[in-house]
């Protein structure tokens, strides 16, 4: 049975709004008439970029997470600004994070990250033709750039060094369309 919210008979209260992030707390009665609360959080949406160098080298960042307090390999990324487009937010990203500015920025796909709890829907591009510009991190960030072979990035997520989720589906549907578009066959 698929639990719907019948009109009417809901209630939400926003428990916090941050400067990023607002939660919900949303209650409700199921069609068996149980009552239901479920905590959402809001997130204005984000990209993933997978940036690709000339030689088929994939541009990774070393970041530190202050939620998971690791240093962990990354696709550069970024939260939308309100009224942007997705695809203007991938080359500032970019830009900021990787020091590269993209002469092709090229939409891949787009998915929920969390949707059992949250609703950021990240939007995924490849950006190619690529030239060095400088990097310009935001207060608080330090970014390393490493540029490495697309085999050792596949690699790294078969072996567990890659365990940041929207760089391993980022990567691996940059590689799919690859293949696709080796094979001449439409992704």
């Amino acid at each position: 049975m698929i639990c719907q919210m019948p009109a009417g008979s809901t209630h939400s209260e926003t428990t916090h709004s941050g400067r990023l992030l607002t939660v919900e707390v949303r209650s409700f009665t199921d069609d068996d008439g149980r009552a239901v609360v479920r905590e959402i959080v809001h997130h204005p949406g984000a990209v993933v970029i997978v940036p690709v160098l000339d030689d088929d080298r994939v541009v990774l960042i070393r970041n530190h997470r202050i939620a998971v307090d690791e240093v962990l390999w990354e696709l550069p990324a970024g939260t939308m600004e309100p009224g942007e487009e997705p695809a203007a937010t991938a080359a500032r990203e970019l830009t900021e994070e990787t020091g590269y500015a993209a002469r092709h920025v090229t939409a891949l796909t787009q998915f929920y990250t969390s949707p059992g709890f949250c609703d950021e829907l990240l939007h995924v591009f490849v950006a190619e033709d690529l030239s060095f510009v400088g990097q310009d991190l935001d207060a608080g960030e330090t970014i390393e750039v490493v540029e490495l072979p697309r085999d050792e990035t596949l690699a790294m997520i078969d072996d567990g060094r890659i365990r940041d989720g929207k760089t391993i589906a980022g990567l691996l549907q940059w590689q799919r369309v690859r293949e696709a578009r080796a094979g001449g066959a439409a992704p």
